[in-house]
């Protein structure tokens, strides 16, 4: 029977990796959970519980990520991982490249990959396991093994999103993007705004989103100078906070339900990429949610005031 204590301690890898390999929170706790059930009821002492563990872990993440290709072919509108507040996972020697694999920016390129490409690129550029150990966790030889590494640095180099690496600017930015969209200040959110920058909301058909991706310093400066504002006036508030190791905020109504995330990807000064994710099954993690249908509806009536 496994040791709770050791799988404790190492319950913030598993669950860093299972993120990773499926960008879902709520999949990576069940990932996790089914991790525990499988060491609990096995009946031979691991020569490793690290390594047994993660090899559970990652197998467990393979199969969903098989079954998930389905379901996100069928997905209204552009899907985002679901935003993660804290990676439990830390690593002061590596925090710099472990932020960036958890941004959604990599994330998206990560779904790009094959399962086992993506198994094998999380747990040996990511956790720097040994190729022995990753063998071992994909059920492939080592000599495999390298080439799906292969194949998966090339997909990975060829959009690895690229982020200002002075975190204080990139807060800095974030705090003036957030304070222009709340004062509906359409020149300040320009500034700080790329000429191509992209708009992508996360609705999943289960709460208002945008028509399609609003692309372009106006348009997107435009969009959130007339629509954030509005929020305001109806009690919604922005609390600036860290998401997927990126400037974000969280946005919750006035009882303090979670209504909304933004992040954004920051680079050379400006705002290249904001994602939205208001769909409420990817929120339910941070809290009790909000009606969003309930204040697209309030927020309208704000908009057209009865005379």
């Amino acid at each position: 029977m496994g040791s709770a204590e050791e799988f404790e301690e190492l319950r913030p890898l598993l669950f860093s990796i299972a993120y990773r390999m499926l960008g879902s929170v709520s999949d990576a706790e069940d990932a996790v959970q089914e991790t525990w059930l499988r060491y609990d009821a096995s009946s031979v002492r691991p020569v490793s519980v690290k390594a047994f563990l993660s090899t559970t872990v990652t197998r467990i993440s393979i199969d969903v990520l098989r079954s998930a290709r389905v379901r996100r072919e069928a997905y209204v509108g552009p899907w985002l991982p679901e935003p993660l507040l804290d990676d439990p996972y830390e690593d002061p020697a590596r925090a710099v490249e472990l932020a960036d694999s958890l941004s959604m920016a990599a994330l998206l390129l990560l779904e790009r990959l094959s399962p086992l490409e993506r198994s094998v690129f999380v747990l040996r550029d990511v956790f720097a396991f040994g190729f022995e150990d990753v063998a071992a966790a994909v059920g492939r030889s080592q000599a495999a093994c390298r080439q799906l590494l292969v194949r998966a640095r090339r997909h990975m180099h060829e959009g690895r999103p690229r982020f200002e690496a002075d975190r204080e600017e990139r807060d800095e930015l974030a705090r003036r993007f957030f304070d222009a969209m709340a004062q509906g200040d359409v020149e300040g959110l320009q500034s700080v705004l790329s000429a191509d920058v992209r708009l992508v909301g996360d609705g999943g058909g289960k709460a208002p989103r945008l028509a399609s991706v609003v692309a372009g310093a106006a348009n997107v400066a435009r969009l959130l100078a007339t629509v954030h504002p509005l929020k305001v006036r109806t009690g919604i508030t922005c609390t600036p906070r860290r998401i997927n190791g990126q400037p974000g905020a969280l946005l919750r109504d006035r009882d303090g339900n979670v209504l909304q995330t933004f992040v954004l990807d920051v680079l050379d000064g400006q705002v290249h990429t904001i994602r939205s994710v208001i769909n409420p099954d990817k929120l339910a993690h941070l809290g009790p949610v909000a009606d969003a249908w309930a204040m697209d509806r309030e927020v309208r009536q704000v908009r057209r005031p009865s005379v």
